[in-house]
C-alpha cells in the first residue's frame, strides 16, 4: 500500500472529497476539547487511512492451489507463479493494506478465471474497523484493469445488515438494477446508493484507480453539521468490496488456459480516509477494554464513540458537537443529596432542566430532590441552615386527619378538637381525640378541661360529671354561686332529727302502741317544725330537744345541694 502519494495523481473524486472534508470542519483546536480559556469546544481525532496495516478478510486468493498466471500487457502476455506457502510468490491480503511504493508494488491477488472466478460467483474483500468511524473516500488502487461491475457495502453496526454504499459497472441496469447515470436531487434521501459506469473500462491494464468520495452529490453536504442522514450516511463499522464481474476482452469464450489464467482480480491499494467517530466529543482513540477501539470521551460524554452523557450529567438531552457549540453534557442538580438521575424530556421540555434524580437521600424527594418526602418535613434548626434535615412527620393517627404535615414547621393536620404539631393533645375543653366539647361548669371546674373520659376536675363543694352540683352536706350560695358548706348548728339540728327519727320508727313498730293518725301528724309537725326554725337560727334547737314527746321528719330542703336523712 502506498503510505503517500502525490496529489497531482489523486481522482477528482478524492480531490473534492478532501476539500469538501476541509472545508466542513473548524481545524482550530481540533487537538483539543477546551480553549484555552477552558470552555469546552469541538474536537475530533485526528484525520488518517484508517485501513493502513489492518487485516482484510478475503473469500478467495491464488496459490492455493499453487497456480500460473499471465499478465495482459496488451499485445502480449508474461507468466508467473502464485504460491500461497512461498512469501515470495505469495500475494495474501496483508498486502492489501501494507506499506510500499510506487515502484515497488505488492498486491493481493485472487485466483483466475481458470478456477472459475467469473460473474456470477463473486470475490469479497472485508475490512473490519472495530469500531465506528466516520468515512471521507475509500480509494482502491488495481494491479489489474479495473473490474466490469463492483460494489462498495457497509456495515453500522457490529453484525448488522449490509448496506449498498456506491456500484461501479459498465452495465448498471442489468447488474444493479440501478441507472448509470443517477443523481440525487434536494428532497431525496441522500442515503441512496448510486452507479456509475465511469470506472470500468478494461483500460488502463494496470494502475487504474477507484476513488469514492461519500459526500460528492450529497446535496446536505455543505450543511454536514445539521444533517442526521448524513451523519448516518457517513458512518461504518465495516466495509465490503464485492468484485462481481471481471473486464475482458472478449477472449474467454475459446476456453484457452493461457487466456483464462490472465483473467482474475488483483489490488495493489486498498486505503480509507476517514475518522474515529467520536461526535465532536473526543480527540483520540484508545484501546480500551478487550483490545477495542474506543474514543476517549471529554464534556461528560460516555460511550464507544462518546455518544451518550455521563450517567449524572442528564439535564439535557445528549447532542452532537458542532462548529458553533460543543453541545457539552451538563450536571444534574440534585441538591447534593443523590448521585443518580435520569434524563426526563416532558420535564425538559417544560423547564428547561431535563435531570430528574433518583434515590434522593434524607428523606428528600423531587427532581432535584429539593423538597421533602411525603410525611416528612424540613427541620428549621438554624445549625441546619445549609444543610437541612428533613424528618418524619409522625402525625398521631387518631388526632390527625392526615399523615402528612406541612413541609416546613411539621405542623400534622388536626381534627376538632384537637391541637399540637403532633395533634397529639385535645384542645382545652374537649376530650377524646375528637370533637365531643367537656362543657365544664365554669363555676364548679378547677379547669375547662376534663378528662380524657368527659369528667371535669371539681373545685371543693361541686360533684356531678360537668361539676354542676352541691356535694352533700353544701348548699349553693345564690350571691357567690359557689357551693359552700353547711353551718355547724345545722349538723346538729340533723344529727337530733336523725335520732328522734329512729325513737319514731321504734315506737309506731312497737307491739299493742299504735297512735292514732291525727296524732302522729300532730306529731311530725311539731318535729319538722322545729327543724325548720332551728336551721337557720339555731334556736329552736333547745325547744327540740326538750319536747320528748315529739316526733318528726325531716323532709329535703329547697335550696340546692340540701339533703336530708
Amino acid at each position: 500500500m502506498d503510505s503517500s502519494f502525490a496529489v497531482s495523481s489523486l481522482p477528482l473524486a478524492l480531490l473534492f472529497s478532501l476539500h469538501l472534508h476541509s472545508h466542513l470542519l473548524v481545524w482550530a483546536a481540533m487537538d483539543s476539547c477546551y480553549d484555552e480559556q477552558g470552555a469546552p469546544s469541538r474536537c475530533m481525532p485526528k484525520f488518517e487511512n484508517i485501513a493502513f496495516n489492518r487485516t482484510v478478510v478475503t473469500s478467495n486468493v491464488c496459490g492455493s492451489p499453487p497456480e500460473d498466471y499471465c499478465m495482459q500487457t496488451g499485445s502480449t502476455r508474461s507468466c508467473h507463479h502464485c504460491d500461497a506457502s512461498d512469501p515470495d510468490l505469495s500475494h495474501n491480503a496483508s498486502l492489501l493494506t501494507d506499506f510500499n511504493r510506487n515502484e515497488e508494488s505488492t498486491w493481493w491477488q485472487s485466483q483466475s478465471m481458470y478456477y472459475g472466478i467469473q460473474h456470477p460467483n463473486s470475490v469479497n474483500l472485508t475490512l473490519h474497523l472495530g469500531k465506528a468511524f466516520e468515512i471521507t473516500y475509500i480509494r482502491l488502487k488495481f494491479y489489474t484493469s479495473r473490474p466490469e461491475s463492483f460494489a462498495i457495502y457497509k456495515r453500522t453496526e457490529e453484525d448488522g445488515p449490509w448496506l449498498p454504499y456506491q456500484y461501479y459497472s459498465a452495465s448498471c441496469r442489468k447488474t444493479y438494477g440501478k441507472d448509470a447515470k443517477g443523481y440525487i436531487r434536494p428532497g431525496d434521501d441522500e442515503r441512496t446508493a448510486l452507479c456509475t459506469d465511469e470506472f470500468s473500462d478494461i483500460s488502463p491494464l494496470t494502475g487504474g484507480n477507484v476513488a469514492f468520495s461519500t459526500l460528492e452529490g450529497r446535496p446536505s453536504a455543505y450543511n454536514f453539521d445539521q444533517s442526521v442522514v448524513l451523519k448516518e450516511w457517513v458512518t461504518a463499522t465495516d466495509l465490503l468490496i464485492s468484485l462481481d464481474r471481471l473486464n475482458t476482452f472478449g477472449d474467454e469464450f475459446f476456453k484457452d488456459a493461457k487466456v483464462l489464467r490472465s483473467y482474475f482480480y488483483a489490488i495493489s491499494d486498498f486505503s480509507v480516509g476517514g475518522r474515529c467517530k467520536c461526535n465532536g466529543h473526543a480527540s483520540e482513540c484508545v484501546e480500551g477494554e478487550h483490545l477495542r477501539l474506543v474514543c476517549s470521551c471529554q464534556h461528560h460524554t460516555v460511550g464507544d464513540d462518546c455518544q451518550r452523557c455521563h450517567p449524572f450529567y442528564q439535564d439535557r438531552p445528549w447532542a452532537r458537537a458542532t462548529g458553533d457549540s460543543a453541545n457539552e453534557c451538563l450536571k444534574c442538580n440534585c441538591s447534593g443529596r443523590s448521585d443518580e438521575c435520569v434524563f426526563d424530556m416532558e420535564q425538559y421540555r417544560s423547564t428547561g432542566s431535563g435531570g430528574r434524580c433518583v434515590s434522593c437521600r434524607d428523606n428528600t424527594d423531587g427532581p432535584h430532590c429539593e423538597r421533602c418526602r411525603e410525611n416528612h418535613y424540613r427541620e428549621s434548626n438554624l445549625l441546619l441552615r445549609h444543610f437541612p434535615a428533613f424528618l418524619r412527620c409522625k402525625c398521631n393517627p387518631i388526632g390527625s386527619s392526615s399523615i402528612v404535615c406541612h413541609p416546613i414547621t411539621g405542623q400534622c393536620v388536626c381534627r376538632a378538637g384537637v391541637e399540637g404539631r403532633l395533634c397529639d393533645s385535645c384542645r382545652v375543653g374537649f376530650f377524646g381525640f375528637s370533637s365531643r366539647a367537656c362543657n365544664c361548669d365554669p363555676m364548679g371546674s378547677i379547669s375547662m378541661q376534663c378528662h380524657s373520659n368527659g369528667t371535669c376536675h371539681c373545685r371543693q363543694g361541686f360533684v356531678g360529671y360537668k361539676c354542676d352540683k352541691c356535694e352533700l352536706n353544701y348548699f349553693h350560695n345564690r350571691v357567690t354561686h359557689q357551693c359552700e358548706e353547711c353551718p355547724v348548728c345545722y349538723g346538729l339540728v340533723k344529727k337530733q332529727v336523725s335520732l328522734w327519727l329512729f325513737v319514731i320508727l321504734s315506737v309506731c313498730l312497737c307491739e299493742n302502741h299504735k297512735p292514732s293518725s291525727a296524732a302522729l301528724r300532730r306529731r311530725v309537725w311539731l318535729v319538722h317544725t322545729a327543724f325548720r326554725d332551728g336551721r337557720k337560727t339555731c334556736s329552736g334547737l333547745l325547744a327540740f330537744q326538750q319536747s320528748q314527746s315529739s316526733w318528726a321528719a325531716l323532709s329535703p330542703g329547697k335550696n340546692r345541694g340540701v339533703v336530708a336523712k
